[in-house]
């Protein structure tokens, strides 16, 4: 199976992709998150993650989809070159998914990946006036855009825009699987929880190995 790439950098937005990433993580895909440099990444909410690879360790056969989360303060990011030249492979494929996020189609637009496509995003407009680098005339004022292999989302949208990605990468999973909760009507037993039987022993048998490992450390 072809594997998810997120893109990390300095004060990126963890919560606009933690759904996305938790839903791919259930449904059993393998993410890989890069970072220019491999360095470790601050996010905006204060989490230092250690990337798994450099940007110039990712290999295109590897991968069918790259993430872009949003950005608190996107003009250094911008302005990293590392980043800009690692989007701009992606100009003319149109074969992988390329999903962006909130102040994340900044960078597509700069690194040209927004030319003559359709999208949406969530960035000041202030900002945009300051460094044009996306082609306003071409941005929908909506929540959600899918465009070809391109989907773009306002930042608050992160629970539609989870949903989108994984429909796009063949997870049957219902569009409103993050729905909120309040409004609904539950039994007790909706919240009574079972392992299935198929992955039953394979949890026991690893419950079994962490005791016997904190039996070596007692001793």
């Amino acid at each position: 199976m072809k594997k998810t790439a997120v893109l990390l950098y300095p004060l990126f937005s963890l919560q606009e992709i933690g759904t996305l990433t938790e839903l791919l993580k259930f449904y059993d895909r393998k993410i890989v998150t890069f970072s220019a440099g491999r360095e470790p990444v601050k996010s905006e909410d204060g989490f230092t993650i250690l990337p798994d690879r450099d940007l110039t360790e990712f290999c295109r056969e590897e991968f069918d989809s790259l993430v872009l989360p949003g950005i608190w303060e996107p003009l250094p990011v911008l302005l990293d070159n590392r980043i800009i030249r690692f989007l701009e492979q992606f100009r003319e494929d149109g074969d992988i998914l390329i999903a962006a996020i909130s102040a994340g189609p900044l960078l597509l637009g700069k690194a040209g990946l927004l030319e003559g496509r359709r999208f949406t995003h969530g960035v000041f407009e202030e900002f945009l006036d300051a460094f044009p680098v996306m082609p306003r005339e071409n941005a929908v004022r909506t929540y959600l855009v899918e465009d070809g292999n391109l989907i773009t989302a306002y930042g608050g949208a992160f629970r539609e825009f989870a949903a989108a990605v994984a429909h796009r990468l063949g997870i049957d999973c219902p569009a409103e699987i993050f729905s909120p909760m309040e409004g609904k009507d539950y039994a007790e037993e909706d919240f009574i929880f079972h392992l299935p039987p198929e992955i039953l022993p394979e949890a026991q048998a690893f419950w079994d190995k962490c005791l016997a490992e904190q039996v070596g450390q007692d001793q």
